[in-house]
């Protein structure tokens, strides 16, 4: 069920320059949440900013209705300003679970998840998730540099982890496909979000080696309402116009690309 209202700070943490992890109470945004959902988040009541931004389900902790939730964020703009600003006991004003998470299918026992950036947040998730499963996962992270790259550290200690930086400061020199080229036979299913270039050159090489085994994505497409009222994240899929909010963030990638 969807809920609207105040969710409480608990502790914000800078994990890397510029990017932030901030707990949250409020169990009824992530009573039934799971990973690749997101929740809207409006800083304050008034019109600045006039828009709320949507930000993916990072991590769950707790149960019943002591769940907690945290949120993943770089500090871009207004809204992530003033997140990374609040603390202990502050309000956020929010709406979710929104959208629908990604989907691991049965008879899968290999994941590989890619990403990068703020798009390592629904992948840590759904590796907690799948990690309780007994899956064998292993997560692909793209980074600019070694500092921007997500801490391996904050991983539980089971999966493996593969870093590619574009400077090649750390891991691989190169993007996070080329690591997906490298895993992607091994994976029983793939995982994936990030930016749209990221999308198109793993849909090229998912065609280059003729793979029929799922990869879902999610798409970081912006989002003005989350609900699908304001029609303004359309994606052109095979299958007609869906809206990214509401008939996703979730998509098998070649459906889109």
């Amino acid at each position: 069920m969807i809920h609207h209202g105040l969710a409480r700070v608990i502790d914000t943490e800078e994990i890397y320059p510029g990017t932030f992890v901030t707990w949250y109470e409020g169990n009824e945004f992530c009573q039934s949440a799971y990973p690749g959902q997101f929740v809207m988040v409006q800083p304050r009541d008034g019109l600045d900013p006039f828009l709320p931004r949507a930000f993916s389900f990072y991590r769950f902790r707790g149960e019943g209705k002591s769940r907690a939730f945290a949120l993943l964020y770089t500090v871009v703009g207004e809204t992530t300003t003033r997140m990374a600003a609040q603390q202990h006991n502050d309000q956020l004003l929010m709406t979710g679970p929104l959208g629908n998470g990604f989907q691991v299918r049965p008879g899968t026992g290999n994941l590989l998840l890619a990403g990068g950036g703020v798009g390592m947040a629904p992948l840590v998730a759904l590796a907690d998730q799948e990690l309780a499963r007994g899956q064998t996962i292993v997560v692909c992270c793209g980074a600019r540099t070694a500092q921007q790259a997500f801490p391996a550290a904050l991983l539980p200690p089971e999966v493996e982890y593969a870093v590619a930086t574009e400077d090649g400061s750390l891991g691989k020199e190169g993007l996070v496909t080329d690591l997906v080229a490298q895993y992607l036979p091994w994976a029983d299913q793939t995982l994936a979000c990030g930016p749209v270039p990221m999308f198109r050159a793993m849909a090229d090489i998912v065609r280059r080696e003729g793979m029929r085994r799922s990869v879902q994505i999610l798409m970081e497409t912006e989002m003005a309402c989350g609900t699908g009222i304001c029609y303004g994240c359309a994606v052109f899929t095979r299958k007609g116009v869906r809206l990214c909010c509401k008939d996703g963030p979730r998509f098998e990638l070649l459906d889109v690309f």
